[in-house]
């Protein structure tokens, strides 16, 4: 796919979906292995929606190693090690001049106007924030500031976005705030979230497998 000049990096950071790697909340009621199911699912539907978006570079940022569920045009770098401030801040390290927009494989609900206006509109930061208190998404037009703005920032907790998005207007930036979107952690977050989805779109339909197979 062309890349397009202008446009915003699209970063996506992820782990591989391995069972006991990831989504490890969803066990029970969910095995191991339909847990890494549907955070397969949630990052195909991701990687996706990306590619529907015009970007200069589309990149998954992975802690693992690509599988079939990799889509063409989508390049994949490996994570940094450190925490996962660190591993934000890496991930924007890796992009050229240009806006940057990075998302995690945690919302198979997005949509591609959603992503489409970052970096095109006169902001400088994009902050997405998620219903349990982290972020989705967060976007720069300067990528080399990142470590100064992500590095240190206590991750997974219930104030994780309220001090990034604090930090980032501590900085001065004019931030253009995305819509209030919700993680998928829990059961409960899963059965939600399907109910966003695209008509379609793998989680939507690798959750309602799994509920077939339980009745």
């Amino acid at each position: 796919m062309t890349a397009v000049t202008g446009a915003a990096t699209l970063l996506v950071i992820a782990k591989e979906p391995v069972p006991g790697r990831v989504k490890t909340r969803l066990t029970p009621p969910y095995a191991p292995h339909e847990a890494a199911a549907l955070a397969e699912a949630a990052l195909t539907d991701t990687l996706h929606t990306v590619l529907k978006v015009p970007a200069r570079r589309r990149v998954l940022v992975l802690d693992g190693t690509p599988g079939p569920w990799l889509p063409p045009g989508i390049e994949v770098v490996p994570q940094v090690s450190g925490g996962l401030d660190e591993r934000i801040a890496g991930a924007f390290s890796l992009c050229d001049d240009g806006p940057a927009l990075l998302v995690g494989m945690d919302t198979p609900q997005l949509t591609p106007d959603l992503l489409a206006d970052a970096g095109r509109d006169g902001h400088d930061a994009w902050f997405g924030p998620a219903a349990d208190g982290g972020f989705w998404a967060l976007g720069l037009a300067e990528p080399s500031r990142a470590g100064a703005l992500v590095r240190g920032v206590p991750m997974s907790t219930d104030r994780t976005g309220a001090i990034q998005r604090r930090r980032l207007a501590e900085a001065g930036l004019a931030i253009r705030d995305l819509p209030l979107l919700r993680d998928v952690d829990t059961e409960a977050d899963a059965t939600s979230v399907a109910g966003l989805c695209p008509p379609g779109s793998n989680f939507a339909t690798v959750l309602a497998s799994l509920a077939e197979v339980a009745r």
